[in-house]
């Protein structure tokens, strides 16, 4: 059964809502439903911004879009990029996996759990080993080892790398987790966001919750004013770091644990019925 919404306190100022995308505010159709579109549009209307924040590329940022209000921003690729929807999914900052991080990351993923597969997301597009998965959004990436693809003639010669991605086909998703954050996690942040076995590698520090903290900084947000919503483990430092938390009725278990709160399943609107109530709440408040 789909949990409740949880009846958790919300906060007496709400001044941003971040949410993920992919299980949490999309259906697993990948459609937002005229519940979520009217209450974000509500909430932009009630001077709460709402910031996408998301491990998916720009370029797949064309689902919620029309649905992004006021300053446009979204959060993508895990922390590792700003971009502007208004512009069509223009860069505005870069925080970059290096390039030498990123093949010592490979080599001790290759030592640490062998037939491990890459792809290197960079800032114009995604390339990957013969190995891995391909892309059905992506159909013309292009194909070479890791250690070619992110070879670099000099520095700052290529595109910058905003993360690389680790497939295994044999191991469970949480397993392959617990083996590559033991072999290489104090060379960069490593998570994942997808149901099977394929893992998400930042730079150190990089995360949704550090670049999400840098843009309320900007707006002179605090975390206590923020409402948070996400499904995976790549949600968890977002979620810890927001005043207010919900996981998702579908969530993985250590976003329950992470989270302040639960809301229902994605499927069943989860972050429009908190988004509801916090307009509600706000509505019923006196005003000063």
């Amino acid at each position: 059964m789909t949990p409740a919404t949880d009846p958790l306190p919300l906060p007496p100022t709400v001044r941003l809502i971040a949410t993920d995308l992919d299980g949490t505010l999309l259906h697993d159709d990948k459609s937002v439903s005229g519940r979520t579109v009217a209450a974000l549009a509500a909430a932009e209307e009630a001077g709460i911004e709402v910031f996408f924040v998301t491990g998916r590329p720009a370029r797949w940022m064309d689902v919620v879009s029309a649905h992004v209000h006021g300053h446009g921003l979204a959060i993508c690729a895990n922390g590792a990029a700003v971009v502007d929807l208004h512009s069509g999914g223009r860069l505005l900052e870069v925080r970059p996996l290096q390039r030498s991080t990123a093949l010592d990351v490979v080599q001790r993923l290759r030592d640490a759990a062998p037939g491990t597969s890459f792809a290197v997301e960079t800032t114009t597009g995604i390339h990957c080993e013969p190995g891995y998965p391909p892309f059905h959004l992506d159909p013309g990436a292009t194909v070479a080892l890791a250690e070619k693809l992110l070879h670099e003639d000099g520095p700052g010669s290529s595109a910058p790398v905003l993360k690389l991605l680790a497939q295994h086909d044999e191991l469970t998703p949480d397993g392959f987790l617990t083996v590559a954050r033991t072999a290489a996690g104090e060379l960069a942040a490593i998570t994942r966001s997808s149901p099977t076995a394929l893992l998400e590698v930042s730079g150190p520090g990089v995360s949704k919750a550090s670049t999400l903290a840098l843009c309320c900084a900007e707006r002179g947000i605090s975390s206590d004013e923020v409402v948070a919503f996400g499904d995976m483990p790549n949600d968890v430092e977002m979620l810890t770091w927001a005043g207010t938390s919900f996981a998702m009725g579908n969530a993985h278990p250590d976003v329950v644990a992470a989270a302040s709160g639960r809301t229902l399943a994605n499927n069943d609107d989860g972050v429009a019925v908190v988004i509801e109530r916090i307009l509600a709440a706000d509505g019923s408040r006196p005003r000063s």
